[in-house]
């Protein structure tokens, strides 16, 4: 049975105040091979500093200049390694069984 990788790609812009909660929603997983991309599309805001301060190696931070949100998701995609690929806005939050209930659907397939 493969354990799959998954992704989490999460574009932003100026949304510092719902990053956390979702980052944290994600982190909370019971199925734990993942990582989480956050592609900061040029925020002025405290984005960076909140990614700096949850420090968790399972998150890698990008910026760029604003591109909008589109151009953020293609980076996110392109950085990403895991075998499925999950896109997030900033204000989503995952039940803690998101990743389990898809390995399992994906080991039945």
């Amino acid at each position: 049975m493969k354990n799959y990788f998954f992704s989490f790609v999460i574009p932003t812009y100026n949304r510092s105040h719902f990053l956390k909660k979702t980052i944290s929603s994600l982190l909370n997983q019971k199925y734990k091979h993942f990582e989480i991309i956050i592609i900061d599309d040029g925020s002025t805001d405290s984005t960076r500093q909140i990614i700096d301060e949850i420090n968790d190696p399972k998150i890698r931070y990008f910026f760029q200049k604003n591109q909008e949100r589109g151009v953020a998701r293609n980076m996110g995609f392109l950085k990403a390694k895991g075998d499925y690929v999950n896109f997030f806005d900033s204000d989503d939050i995952a039940y803690d069984n998101h990743l389990q209930t898809a390995n399992n659907i994906l080991q039945k397939s």
